[in-house]
This record gives structure tokens, C-alpha cells and sequence, in this order.
């Protein structure tokens, strides 16, 4: 009788620290999203009006049919396993040269140097960056003209807009993902190295075998968060590129954005919609590549 009342407290205690966060989510989080998709469903002369004419999939049918918002998606897709694959990559290498016993001295300097873009404000970073690209006093291109380099056209360039892109989101985010890949490597069981090692197993076959199957956690979390976070690429955009050259860099969350601007909100939360299916899609598709691979 005593432990069913204390757990009932217990219940009751979590509940009251968990429904602040939960209203929150609610209110700024599910709330917003259901009432873009109404809107998605309506007019765009009478969609933020108190009586909005609702025309069915028609704001979705336009969406799809054109040309400029295909081309977008494809685009946003194509940046979005760059930038994946780029970000990961980075944050795995670098986590594994600090967690390494070789490099004993520094590390702190090196964990700090990668994390602090993490908590750089979005805007003051990518101008920096806009700065550093400029072809006429960038000091990238003043690096690779003293360096005897060919001159490189950053954002101004069809050909290296998307690298320039990427390279500024992989300074401002990389950090972040390798964080949790060093918190992973931190609870592994390094007695199954060192069993392995005895048993003559190599270097790489002890990162194969033995210490990447203890890393699938920390795999999928920064599979799925990297998924969501470059499909919804945006700010990096508008401060650097404004979706050019050429559309080179006009991703859906910013073409959705121009629509809105010129007012025709009904096809920009269509588009909007529609980039969350994608998002919601494609991240519970990565989460499930993970789990198969683990149970393999």
C-alpha cells in the first residue's frame, strides 16, 4: 500500500515538471504547425482573414507543378547529403583525433575551438563568412593569391556557391555533432579493446569491430538531427547568397519564404507542408537504416 501511494506521488511529481515543457511544445511548437497547414488549404487573398476560403489541394497542385519549386526540392536534397555526409564526416574525424591517447596534450583547446561556432549566433557567423568569400578583399582569395592559387568565386560563383555554403554550415555546426560522438566514445567498453587487441586484432579492425557498433547511438542521433537541420536550411541564405547565383542556393525553406513575402501565403505553407513531409519522411527513414543495421 505504501510503495503504490509513494509511486502515485512520484507520477505526480513528474507530471507537474513534465506539463510546463509539454504545454510549451504545445503552444510553440504543435499549435503553429497545425494552423500553417489550415492555411495551406485556403485562399491566399483570405488566409490570415477570420473567414478564409478553403480550395481544397489546389495551393498543392500549383506547388507541384512548378518547375521552380521541383528544381528547389532537388536542390534542398542534394545540398542536404553534402552537407550530411561533409558534417558528419568532420565531427566523427575530429572526435576520434581528440578521444585518441596519441594526442594528450591540447584537447580542451581543440574541443573548445569546435564547439564555440556551435553557439555563435547564426547571423554575426555566416556575415563573417560573407566577408571572408568576397572575391575583391576576402582573405580567402588573398590567401590563395599569395599562395600562388587559382582565385576561388565562393559566393558569387555558380560552380563553388553550394562548397562556400557548406563550408560555413560545417564551421557553425560540425561542433555540435562531434560533441555527441565524444560523449559516446566516453561510455564505451574499452575493455573489449583492449581484448581485442590481445587477440591480434589492428587498429582498423578494432574501430570496425569493436568501437563504430558501440557508436550507433550517437550515429543516429546525428544522422536524423543533421537530416532535419540541413533540409531546413534557411538563415545561412538569406545572410550570405539571398538564394543566388542563379538559384544555385534557393532552397525550399527560402523560396517558401519569397512566396510569403509577395503575399501568397496559401502555395508558401503548401510548400511549407509539403518540406515537412519530406523532413519527417526522410529522418524517421534514417533513424530506421540505423536500427536495421544495428540488429544485422
Amino acid at each position: 500500500m505504501i510503495a503504490a501511494v509513494d509511486l502515485a506521488w512520484r507520477n505526480r511529481i513528474f507530471y507537474a515538471f513534465v506539463a510546463p515543457f509539454a504545454a510549451l511544445t504545445i503552444v510553440f511548437g504543435v499549435w503553429p504547425i497545425a494552423l500553417s497547414v489550415q492555411v495551406s488549404f485556403t485562399a491566399s487573398a483570405s488566409a490570415l482573414g477570420t473567414t478564409p476560403t478553403y480550395v481544397g489541394f489546389a495551393n498543392y497542385a500549383t506547388v507541384l507543378a512548378d518547375p521552380l519549386f521541383v528544381a528547389s526540392m532537388a536542390r534542398t536534397l542534394l545540398y542536404t547529403g553534402l552537407a550530411v555526409v561533409a558534417n558528419l564526416a568532420f565531427a566523427f574525424l575530429a572526435a576520434a583525433l581528440i578521444d585518441s591517447p596519441r594526442l594528450r596534450r591540447g584537447t580542451m583547446f581543440f574541443r573548445l575551438a569546435l564547439f564555440l561556432p556551435v553557439v555563435t549566433p547564426d547571423v554575426a557567423g555566416y556575415v563573417v563568412w560573407r566577408w571572408l568569400f568576397d572575391r575583391s578583399f576576402g582573405v580567402v582569395n588573398a590567401a590563395a593569391d599569395l599562395l600562388g592559387l587559382p582565385p576561388f568565386g565562393g559566393i558569387a560563383s555558380v560552380d563553388t556557391v553550394l562548397a562556400a555554403v557548406l563550408i560555413a554550415e560545417l564551421w557553425h555546426h560540425a561542433g555540435f555533432y562531434m560533441t555527441i560522438f565524444l560523449a559516446n566514445l566516453a561510455m564505451r567498453d574499452r575493455a573489449l579493446e583492449e581484448a581485442a587487441a590481445i587477440d591480434g586484432a589492428n587498429t582498423w579492425q578494432i574501430w570496425r569491430r569493436v568501437i563504430l557498433p558501440q557508436l550507433r547511438p550517437a550515429i543516429a542521433v546525428n544522422l536524423v538531427y543533421a537530416t532535419i537541420q540541413f533540409l531546413k536550411t534557411f538563415t545561412v541564405v538569406v545572410v550570405m547568397t539571398k538564394g543566388g547565383p542563379a538559384d544555385r542556393t534557393n532552397f525550399v525553406s527560402y523560396y517558401a519564404y519569397q512566396l510569403f513575402d509577395q503575399g501568397r501565403y496559401g502555395e508558401a505553407t503548401a510548400m511549407a507542408t509539403l518540406l515537412f513531409a519530406v523532413v519527417i519522411a526522410l529522418s524517421l527513414g534514417a533513424l530506421r537504416f540505423v536500427e536495421r543495421s544495428e540488429v544485422r
